[in-house]
């Protein structure tokens, strides 16, 4: 199969935002993606990207891919996040994901990181096994935490009534 990976342009998130929905469905989660098409076009490809992508093209059409970012660790120093590495359920097994991962290995070394981290929902046994086989240490003993939208406001509104 012929596919090319390259560096997602604007035009591109139409066709990402549909595989970040397909991921939500998969995940057992189809109401929870909020971010919009001209959220993802305004947050990578303004004068300061929050975000990298990069796509798998297969014919013309976005079938995979990889959305990075830059972290720090304390104790690392520059590190790499990989938020989601998605291929289309259809393309499952083509080695798209395997590319979209070498892209984003090759981008964290160009940038010189120490990590390159992610995380995986501990029953999709087929994706940690992929990452596994590509030496990949899956942590089993840490949780991920999460303060959403809601917990932020709820937390701020503490913090103002305490100053009262």
């Amino acid at each position: 199969m012929n596919f090319k990976i390259r560096k997602a342009i604007s035009q591109d998130m139409p066709q990402v935002h549909a595989l970040i929905t397909e991921l939500a469905i998969f995940e057992k989660e189809p109401d929870a993606v909020e971010v919009t098409i001209s959220q993802l076009q305004q947050d990578g490809f303004g004068e300061h990207p929050s975000f990298q992508c990069f796509v798998a093209e297969v014919e013309e059409t976005v079938q995979g891919i990889a959305l990075v970012y830059p972290r720090y660790s304390t104790w690392k120093g520059k590190i790499l996040h990989l938020e989601d590495l998605i291929v289309s359920h259809k393309m499952r097994g083509s080695g798209l994901g395997t590319a979209l991962l070498d892209e984003v290995v090759r981008y964290g070394d160009q940038l010189g990181v120490k990590r390159i981290c992610w995380e995986v929902l501990d029953w999709n046994d087929p994706a940690i096994e992929f990452y596994q086989k590509k030496g990949a240490d899956v942590k089993r003993d840490w949780d991920v935490v999460h303060l959403n939208e809601e917990g932020i406001k709820n937390y701020i509104a503490t913090l103002k009534d305490a100053r009262i």
